[in-house]
């Protein structure tokens, strides 16, 4: 924006969209052509400088110890493993990474005639490729319990998750995921009795996860689980 304000930021750069732009009170004449503050050449100024500002005393270091910290409680070597953590109804599970190729936003899913297995939903397509789309929920047994965000205002995204080894690619819907996530050995937990027979032959640990138990799936005995239903 062309017009300099009173409100600036700790580092003496001037904020005018907050005051004549578009979080302001829109009187900047520069809105008339640029229409909109990121399209102002002030605007990018203003991003450069803050991107080429010195780095804060102590910066570097902080963030140095932040990444060579150990966890304290793992023995010396312990190796990381780590899942893609994901949710189905009221249900927090994880892949190993290792065999997760794609998370997608949600698509149609076309029936396929004929199917033998309720576990089998129909086909869907991913950039040009058709997958076989899997119900986990029915695939494992898990209840399609409704899941309760409390106040929380971060919005949940459906997702589809694309996994497989090679040419063996399926997709399943999940109602939500997390991302990745890594655990060490001795985080490792058994198998509670109450998972379900068809759940417990594929669920092989349980890990705690920000306040959550997240059921660790085998990679290997899913895929057969999957193939099994498939044929």
């Amino acid at each position: 924006m062309s017009a300099v304000t009173d409100r600036t930021m700790d580092d003496g750069i001037a904020e005018c969209w907050r005051e004549i732009g578009v979080r302001g009170d829109r009187s900047c004449p520069e809105l008339i052509t640029h229409l909109h503050c990121r399209n102002c050449p002030t605007h990018a100024e203003v991003a450069r400088k803050l991107l080429d500002r010195p780095l804060p005393p102590g910066y570097r270091d902080a963030w140095t110890q932040h990444f060579a910290r150990r966890d304290e409680k793992a023995p010396e070597g312990e190796e990381i493993d780590s899942v893609l953590i994901f949710r189905i109804g009221e249900e927090w599970l994880g892949l190993p990474a290792g065999i997760c190729r794609e998370i997608a936003e949600p698509r149609p899913v076309h029936s396929l005639p004929h199917r033998r297995h309720e576990a089998v939903r129909g086909i869907v397509n991913v950039r040009g490729e058709l997958l076989i789309c899997i119900s986990l929920p029915a695939l494992l047994g898990i209840g399609a319990t409704a899941f309760s965000r409390g106040s929380g205002r971060i919005a949940i995204f459906p997702r589809l998750v694309v996994i497989g080894e090679e040419a063996r690619h399926v997709a399943f819907e999940v109602d939500e995921v997390h991302g990745l996530h890594g655990y060490r050995a001795h985080e490792r937990g058994p198998v509670p009795a109450t998972v379900g027979r068809a759940a417990g032959s594929v669920v092989e640990t349980m890990i705690p996860w920000n306040g959550h138990t997240v059921g660790c799936l085998a990679a290997g005995r899913l895929l057969d689980l999957i193939d099994r239903s498939i044929a």
